[in-house]
Parts: structure tokens; C-alpha cells; sequence
């Protein structure tokens, strides 16, 4: 307890302490001393959006280019073999990022020259949107905005068994590409065995880079199954899909339930419904599968719960932004993300399936449908009425609150 001496006494005390600390700041150095450790290592991890800028393009298969970047007057934070970059992209009027596993290994993104690569793969013109135009426009020199890293796709000694077992369908491979790189260059301790599904050779991604390092790595094995009827088969490949026969073949014992390996599924996601159900008729254990996030259904009337005959509806949404507000046309087949970006509302996101959050936004009022397998948002959000735009779908007019940016 502080001792009270006097009124004329504590407040000469004051004027004391007042003239000293008077006296101290115009005795200081102009250089500032202080340093945050702490936040100087969290924006180096995790650093604010940044430039990069072409420096290689490379044909990896008939439909799929890598893409390699530096960074512009910035350092290359450090991620893991299985993260994400976010990348911004202008297209027209509308202003989007498309989250891209990141291809290239973590060791080759170190140094003064260091790098890294996504691939992109482009599909017909009326799927991939972004996907399409960087294939088609990106060339060599031309400057993007990026966030990375990002995403939970990683090796995890605490968690994860150290035989892993990589199930893939079309540019899925990307992460484990550079899962396979860093563990070829020996920073990476486990083994890995790629089962990686496509329709011929032709079709694979990055298949002379991938069968390269099975030929110099005896950690990593990689297995094409292919599914065309007239495919070529080499020596190691397999006819047919990936099935529960050919993922217990690769499993420690042949024996999946036994909890000795980790499965780390990516691709497609008619195929995490199918492999998924693989999985649970082995009786794999939960702790050792682990499924990238990998954008929203095409369809949102196939999705379990959704009223179909909504499905052609438009509403009206009500953007609240501070005290500004915006009235744009939304329709029930989309994502309320999607109607904001069609309409040059800045918002941010990151891996548009639902589970980073960095699109949250604050429902005042109205109706909407969210897909079970992708409502990852905490329990006081659901409580509150707070949504993930890129995974939310509107049912009626609706009125919403965004941060500004």
C-alpha cells in the first residue's frame, strides 16, 4: 500500500518526477534503441502483401506451366513444402486472388537468389478463371502482388507418421512436388510415396521432374495410375484409379488402421469424396489423413443441403462499409465473395474453401446456405452470424458488414 504523506508533499514529488524525466528526454539520443523481437520475427514469417515478378516460365505438360518468381526489393519468407501463396491478379474490372500450392522446394527460396513456382494448369474457358488467364498472359518480367505463406498441408513430425503416402489427381501433385524436392535435398526426414492419378502420360504434371528424383531419391517413390482404357504403361504404372486395394499396397504392412501411415490427399474434389470413402472402408485412423482445401464446388445445386430450387435466384445484398453502403446483385449459385469481386468491392481473401477466415464478414440480416464440408468457422462466429464469403451462398437479400480496405 502507497504511503500518503501529504498533499504539498506528493504533488512536489510529482513536479520532481516530471523534471526529471524532462531532463532525461533532452538528454536522449536522437537513434531509436527499441526493438520487438517478437514482431520482427512474426512479419518476417508472416510478411504484409509484396511484389514479385517473373524470371522463368517452363511447359510441364501439354496443359500445365510453371511460373517462377523473386521477390522485388523484398526477402522471401520462410514457408514449408506444402504451403500456399495467395496472388492478386486484375482481370478486366475485377480485382481476385486464387491461392496456388506452391511448387518449387522451401531450401531453393533462400539466399539472395532465392525463388519460388507454382504451376498452373489450364482447363477449359469456361473453368478457371484466373487459372486460364495466367497461362495465357503471364510472360516473363511481368510484376503480380502476393501473400505467403499459408495453409496446414505439411509434414508434422509431432503429428504425422514418417512414411507418408501422397494421394494426387491433376495439378494436385503441385505440393508434393515440392514435399519430394526438399526431401531429395535432404531437409526433409520421412518417406514419400506419391500415388498420383491421371487419364494417360500425357495428362501428368511435372512427370520427367517427378520420376527424376525417384531415380536419384530412394525416399520417394512415385506410382502412376492411369485410368485411360488405351493408356502406355510403363513398368511401375497402374491401370485404373486409385482404389482402396492400391493405397493399402503402399501402406506400411499393407496395413492401413494400423496408424504407421499418413495419408495426405490433394486434387480435384470429386476425388476427396471418393478417396475419403477409401480411406474410411480401411478403417484409417482420423489423426493420419490429411486433405488440402481446394476451392468450392462448381455446382453448389449437387451439395448436400442446398435448396435446388433456388438454384437460378437473384438477390439484392447490402455491402456495409463503415458508413458507406453498397447495393449489388448476387446470385444464389455463387459465393457471396464471387458477387463482391464482380462488383470492384475489395475484401480479403486467401483460400477461397471456407477454412482461413480472412474473408469474414458480419451478417446483419438475410438468409444463407453454407456447404457442412466447408463451414470451418469457430463456434462464437456461427453464433454471431459472421460468414466466410467464399463459402457462403446467398438465399435471400441480405445485408452484410466488411472491413474496410
Amino acid at each position: 500500500m502507497t504511503k500518503i504523506k501529504g498533499l504539498i508533499q506528493d504533488i512536489s514529488g510529482a513536479i520532481r518526477v516530471t523534471k526529471m524525466r524532462e531532463e532525461a528526454f533532452k538528454n536522449a539520443k536522437n537513434e531509436n534503441l527499441y526493438a520487438d523481437p517478437i514482431n520482427q520475427v512474426a512479419r518476417a514469417l508472416h510478411p504484409a502483401p509484396f511484389m514479385v515478378q517473373v524470371i522463368k516460365i517452363e511447359d510441364v505438360s501439354i496443359t500445365a506451366r510453371m511460373f517462377t518468381f523473386k521477390a522485388i526489393n523484398h526477402k522471401l519468407p520462410i514457408f514449408q513444402a506444402g504451403n500456399y501463396v495467395s496472388i492478386r491478379v486484375k482481370i478486366g474490372a475485377t480485382v481476385t486472388t486464387r491461392p496456388y500450392s506452391i511448387s518449387s522446394a522451401p531450401y531453393e527460396a533462400r539466399g539472395e537468389n532465392g525463388f519460388f513456382s507454382i504451376t498452373v494448369r489450364r482447363g477449359k474457358d469456361d473453368i478457371g478463371f484466373v487459372s486460364n488467364y495466367l497461362y495465357d498472359h503471364l510472360k516473363l518480367q511481368d510484376t503480380l502482388e502476393v501473400e505467403m505463406p499459408f495453409g496446414h498441408f505439411y509434414f508434422e513430425s509431432l503429428r504425422d507418421s514418417k512414411d507418408i503416402v501422397g494421394i494426387a489427381g491433376g495439378s494436385g501433385i503441385t505440393p508434393f512436388y515440392s514435399m519430394a524436392k526438399e526431401i531429395a535435398h535432404g531437409t526433409l526426414d520421412y518417406n514419400l510415396t506419391i500415388l498420383y492419378g491421371s487419364l494417360s502420360h500425357k495428362d501428368i504434371i511435372l512427370e520427367d521432374e517427378l520420376d527424376k528424383i525417384a531415380r536419384e531419391c530412394d525416399r520417394v517413390k512415385v506410382i502412376h495410375v492411369l485410368s485411360d482404357e488405351n493408356a502406355k504403361l510403363n513398368p511401375l504404372d497402374l491401370k485404373g484409379y486409385i482404389s482402396r486395394d492400391i493405397i493399402k499396397k503402399y501402406s506400411i504392412d499393407q496395413n492401413p488402421e494400423n496408424g504407421k501411415t499418413t495419408y495426405f490427399i490433394c486434387g480435384p474434389l470429386p476425388m476427396y469424396k471418393y478417396i475419403k470413402g477409401e480411406l474410411e472402408s480401411l478403417n484409417v485412423p482420423k489423426r493420419r489423413i490429411r486433405m488440402e482445401v481446394f476451392g468450392t464446388d462448381k455446382d453448389v445445386s449437387k451439395i448436400e443441403g442446398f435448396p435446388i430450387e433456388k438454384m437460378k435466384e437473384q438477390y439484392k445484398i447490402t455491402v456495409v462499409r463503415g458508413i458507406k453502403e453498397d447495393v449489388i446483385d448476387a446470385y444464389a449459385s455463387e459465393p457471396i465473395l464471387v458477387a463482391l469481386e464482380r462488383h470492384g468491392i475489395l475484401i480479403h481473401s486467401l483460400c477461397r474453401s471456407g477454412e482461413c477466415g480472412a474473408c469474414r464478414a458480419k451478417v446483419l440480416d438475410g438468409e444463407f446456405f453454407i456447404p457442412k464440408d466447408m463451414d470451418y468457422r469457430r463456434l462464437a462466429d456461427k453464433r454471431f452470424d459472421y460468414i466466410h464469403t467464399c463459402s457462403c451462398y446467398p438465399l435471400s437479400d441480405m445485408k452484410i458488414k466488411i472491413t474496410i480496405l
